[in-house]
């Protein structure tokens, strides 16, 4: 293949597109193509079009008459306006050679050697193409179990995350694209207190986010101080048993020290899974926003809420039909993508074409918010966030089910619980998610997924040890034109991190400016909950705690969420590891 040489400065000052010096960092380093010296070929402007064209011309597959210039077009101005993205492995591989467009896929781990070691190999390939795999590790015998075959003693479940570890770090250093993987075991299972704590030591796991599934029968135990059981996987019989409470008590010091375990409400997710006829939902992607099938995929993508705004009589507001016009388009976009996708397994092709999954979601939320004069921990946002997502919801059905009147119901649609008399029918099993969206919001200029601000100065640790600083640009923006902005104020702000403090700033500003940390865990987790009333899938978010939090504001949090209806919770402590980065970013999608 021959490639149009560019100048050795990044891309033209002609490009069109209002990119901030963060998104070209970030395309540079990862999203424009490159020719074999490493050289960048293509603008912003020319990878949206190639994404558009390779995406907008599977409508031909279902009218081979249609022209689909139109829909290439309107491809490409949500994506070159930054209203809409997808999923990082599609805006690098649409219309490439690759042509794997997924984010977040799901690999069983069964009780054998040679299942064990397929999924190793599976999830080589998957990270080989940009994607993110998650694994339920619950079907493996515990330690010191007997092993019949060799008359010896099983290694446990640990041992074996050790050697998934050890490839994705392969994988890593081969210069491909940074893998995540999600590791879940069953708080039944007889190794769990082992699991709690294997990622005690910063390091340990590097390549895994690990969660605990707790279930309904766990709860119940915590919530009488008693007993619960521990099975075998192998037999199926009663192990042992232990008290919920002491289990709760390791799980929540070791979240409150190193922020891990988080943890998955493992029978509320399956309470929502749409197709329980075909299995039932083991694990999650790496960031656990979506729940998945073993040898399930999904495609996600984001729309900036920053841009679904309209100025009325000096004030903001959200521009509800643009944001309606928004979701249909989001929705045949990745409705498209599934069926231009170069699946790595034919398993995968077989379970995620049968669903036909999708999670279209939202980022920018905090900025929304700021520019609307909405503190984000007030009861004036948690109605904000419950409008717009109901909203977004019945948008977001309505659209899926336009699709399937046009090209069918996803093929598991008969035996799933969508099935319903008087309900819709609908093309995706699934059709929305909240993703972290790390990387995709500094593209977009925006705020992460439905996050709070996490400072006000600071600086991204991404892209290979890249650094990235700045002030928010909506503060900046605010500050210049109000008059206190000057080189003095960054300095504070950039030393503090907040601007709680300062003086000379206005308390409008101070009021709507409100960071992560600056946030009661109490009004994350009800932020995210209000959310997850209005979404399919789950919600990925972090819970921030300041650094003289305790043990017990982190066991109140986890109780909060689950009482709350929150399919799952992750937490961090400010400072309890020795690095960080900006935010707790997601790797299956985001992280470079």
């Amino acid at each position: 293949m021959v490639y149009r040489k560019m100048p050795k400065q990044s891309f033209p000052k002609t490009c069109g597109i209002k990119i901030s010096s963060k998104s070209k960092v970030v395309l540079e380093k990862r999203y424009l193509r490159k020719n074999e010296k490493g050289e960048i070929v293509e603008t912003p402007e020319e990878m949206f079009h190639r994404i558009a064209k390779n995406i907008a011309s599977a409508d031909a597959k279902y009218n081979n008459t249609i022209d689909t210039a139109p829909i290439e077009n309107r491809f490409y101005d949500a994506m070159s306006n930054l209203e809409f993205l997808p999923n990082s492995p599609a805006l690098m591989n649409a219309g490439r050679e690759f042509q794997q467009l997924a984010a977040c896929f799901v690999l069983p781990v069964e009780d054998s050697i040679e299942s064990i070691f397929d999924a190793v190999k599976h999830a080589a390939l998957i990270h080989q193409s940009g994607g993110g795999t998650g694994f339920s590790f619950s079907n493996i015998r515990h330690r010191n179990d007997l092993v019949r075959t060799s008359g010896g003693r099983a290694s446990g479940p640990i041992s074996f995350m050790k050697v998934f570890n050890e490839a994705t770090e392969a994988i890593n250093q081969g210069g491909f694209r940074r893998g995540a993987n999600m590791a879940i075991l069953r708080v039944d299972h007889p190794d769990i207190l082992d699991f709690i704590s294997a990622k005690d030591r910063e390091g340990n796991l590097i390549n895994f986010n690990i969660s605990v599934s707790i279930t309904d029968e766990f709860m119940k135990a915590l919530e009488k101080n008693g007993k619960y059981s521990l099975v075998n996987p192998r037999t199926g019989m009663v192990v042992r048993q232990l008290y919920a409470r002491e289990v709760f008590d390791k799980l929540t010091y070791a979240a409150w020290k190193n922020g891990e375990p988080g943890v998955l409400f493992i029978d509320k997710i399956n309470g929502s899974n749409p197709t329980p006829d075909i299995g039932a939902i083991e694990s999650t992607n790496p960031c656990g926003e979506q729940p998945l099938l073993p040898f399930e995929s999904c495609v996600l993508g984001s729309i900036s809420l920053t841009k679904m705004l309209v100025v009325d009589d000096g004030n903001y507001k959200i521009n509800w039909k643009k944001l309606s016009d928004t979701i249909k388009l989001g929705v045949h976009f990745l409705d498209n993508v599934i069926d231009m996708n170069k699946f790595p397994l034919i398993d995968i092709t077989r379970v995620t074409t049968g669903n036909r999954k999708i999670g279209l979601g939202v980022m920018g939320f905090a900025d929304m918010l700021i520019r609307m004069g909405i503190p984000y921990n007030s009861t004036d946002a948690l109605n904000i966030a419950g409008k717009l997502m109901e909203f977004f919801s019945k948008e977001a059905d309505t659209a899926s089910a336009e699709l399937a009147e046009k090209r069918g119901v996803f093929p598991n649609f008969e035996k799933s619980k969508l099935n319903k008399p008087g309900s819709l029918k609908l093309r995706n099993a699934t059709r929305t998610t909240i993703a972290p969206t790390g990387t995709l919001s500094i593209i977009a200029n925006c705020s992460s997924g439905i996050e709070p601000l996490f400072a006000l100065s600071y600086v991204h640790h991404i892209l290979d040890n890249k650094e990235i600083s700045g002030l928010h640009h909506l503060f900046e923006e605010i500050a210049k034109e109000k008059g206190f902005y000057s080189q003095t104020l960054v300095k504070e702000i950039s030393t503090k991190g907040t601007i709680r403090d300062i003086e000379n700033i206005p308390e409008d500003v101070k009021r709507v400016f409100v960071t992560a940390r600056e946030i009661s865990p109490e009004w994350h987790v009800r932020m995210q909950a209000t959310f997850q009333k209005h979404v399919d899938n789950a919600v990925s978010k972090t819970v921030n705690f300041p650094q003289n939090s305790t043990k017990e504001d982190v066991e109140r949090v986890f109780l909060i969420a689950y009482k709350s209806g929150c399919k799952g919770i992750t937490v961090y402590r400010d400072k309890s590891r020795m690095s960080q980065a900006l935010s707790i970013e997601c790797a299956c999608e985001e992280i470079l």
